[in-house]
């Protein structure tokens, strides 16, 4: 399922990646979109195989891909001079401070050592480094290294930020921290970011589209609330007042009704073929006021949770010629 939006900065089409025998991404078409997303799935659904496509650091044996106007097969370093990425493992030179760490990767981005410097300390501050700049990134804590990984994203002024696992092993105020930041350079900073996690919390916090990876498939790519509705005919209703009555009416209507306990409105199924013409009838004959008639959407997790066990199971493998019947 793909979902068009107003502003599209990459896609790829029928994309196939592999291991050896192992196939790490099966004909994935996704387009990407201006804003945040959230690049789901768990470890080993391809998440990192297909950042790292989309950077041209593999090489791709079947389909293509298109990023910010380039194949990153054809023109690999014009799309990462676009491109920022934060890999999920540590990356650093021992010995060097993180001012040094993040000046050194701006002057292989191109920049002059008088710029790349200059772009260091802009982008260390914004990641929240202050002091701690002229130390060894060696003796940093975990928090900290993620953040001179993410100054390094930054330094040479991408577009778009590919980002894999950016709150791995942070406690609670640095995850809150990082994923605070990752929204600022996201919303008022303007900056595109594909946001790979496996914390399904980290993508609701942040992500307004979701692309679902199961076992190098495409589940759903698109809007996030689209993902979370849930299934047809389960809807929210509220009137302006006497809800007991309304619930009963529906009921008898043969509708399956929850009231929440402390809530103003009713959640309810709507019988087999029946449609939210229904709920307006019933509460006319009723003679109460409709004020919200809603799909009700569930938790990422629901959705993500119902999306995997909806998903067909991949095709097993074709037998090798010297394999028994």
């Amino acid at each position: 399922m793909i979902l068009h939006f107003q502003t599209m900065i990459g896609h790829c089409d029928k994309l196939d990646q592999f291991y050896g025998a192992h196939q790490a991404l099966a004909g994935i078409s996704i387009e990407l979109h201006e804003g945040c997303t959230g690049l789901l799935g768990s470890n080993g659904a391809g998440k990192s195989t297909l950042l790292k496509s989309l950077l041209g650091q593999l090489p791709v044996p079947a389909g293509r891909i298109e990023l910010l106007g380039s194949d990153p097969a054809v023109e690999p370093l014009v799309v990462r001079r676009q491109v920022g990425y934060l890999p999920e493992r540590d990356v650093y030179l021992p010995g060097l401070s993180g001012l040094e760490q993040v000046a050194y990767l701006g002057q292989l981005s191109g920049l002059r050592r008088s710029d790349a410097l200059s772009r260091a300390h802009e982008v260390l501050h914004t990641a929240g480094l202050g002091e701690a700049r002229y130390r060894p990134v060696d003796g940093y804590s975990t928090g900290m290294r993620q953040r001179v990984k993410l100054a390094g994203c930054l330094v040479h002024g991408p577009r778009l930020l590919l980002l894999d696992e950016p709150t791995s092993g942070l406690d609670p105020a640095g995850r809150e921290e990082m994923l605070a930041l990752i929204a600022e350079l996201a919303g008022e900073r303007g900056l595109s970011v594909l946001l790979s996690s496996h914390i399904l919390a980290d993508v609701e916090r942040t992500c307004r589209r979701v692309v679902v990876l199961d076992e190098g498939r495409v589940l759903f790519s698109g809007d996030r609330a689209a993902f979370q509705a849930a299934e047809e005919g389960r809807l929210v209703v509220r009137v302006k007042a006497e809800r007991a009555l309304m619930a009963a009416r529906l009921r008898a209507a043969g509708c399956a009704v929850e009231a929440p306990v402390g809530a103003a409105e009713l959640q309810v199924v709507l019988p087999e073929g029946a449609g939210p013409a229904l709920i307006w009838r019933t509460a006319r004959e009723a003679g109460l006021q409709l004020r919200q008639l809603s799909s009700l959407a569930g938790s990422l997790e629901e959705a993500y949770g119902r999306a995997l066990t909806q998903a067909e199971p991949p095709p097993a493998p074709a037998p090798s010629p010297g394999d028994p019947p």
